[in-house]
């Protein structure tokens, strides 16, 4: 018995990565870039009293892969509109473990990365980082601001809002990824809402 109990020990230390299960909301084979079609629209100042149409190519990257998980880039290129200024949207960095998606929110996201995909067990993480979650429900409150966490279906639903209009929304889907993201600042000052296009490819 005692025997057992520790080839048992020895095969866990020697296997940590069997301890990973793949987050069904954001995964990879891969580290290939995953590039797909966004179709929205956006609103601002700037823009005029309706919303008018946004496209947006988003590109999922596995950065780094771990025992515990991984870390993935999500970019949006190609932004069109016919807005007089050109849209911008930074890169989103996660982090990734079997049952939480974790915005990497520093100075320098991709050193950071680089840094957290040595450790030996995932960094602690910040409630208002936590963008995603594989089972149960979320809920957190950092002053004004008021973040909900949601499954529904194959989807997981953040929903981040503000007194003053500010939010935040992103919505992940079962083995797909990114499927909703939108943003917006004030009474309908700036923002945008962005979301996947539905292929009909066969798997």
């Amino acid at each position: 018995m005692n025997r057992w109990r520790l080839a048992v020990t020895v095969m866990t230390v020697l296997f940590p990565v069997l301890d990973y299960a793949a987050n069904p909301f954001l995964d990879a084979n891969n580290d290939q870039p995953v590039s797909a079609r966004f179709r929205g629209t956006e609103w601002g100042d700037d823009i005029g009293e309706k919303d008018i149409a946004l496209t947006a190519q988003v590109v999922t990257t596995r950065i780094a892969e771990t025992a515990w998980g991984a870390i993935f880039k999500i970019e949006f290129t190609d932004l069109k509109s016919s807005a007089p200024q050109k849209r911008e949207i930074r890169p989103d960095y996660f982090i990734v473990t079997d049952n939480r998606i974790v915005l990497l929110n520093d100075e320098d996201n991709a050193t950071a990365a680089t840094k957290i995909s040595a450790m030996d067990k995932p960094p602690e993480f910040e409630p208002n980082d936590i963008y995603g979650i594989t089972s149960g429900s979320f809920e957190h409150q950092e002053e004004e601001w008021k973040a909900t966490i949601k499954l529904k279906a194959d989807l997981c639903i953040y929903d981040a809002s503000h007194p003053s209009g500010h939010f935040k929304k992103i919505v992940w889907k079962k083995g797909v990824g990114l499927v909703e993201y939108a943003s917006g600042y004030g009474a309908r000052a700036d923002g945008y809402r962005l979301k996947r296009e539905v292929t009909s490819r066969k798997q």
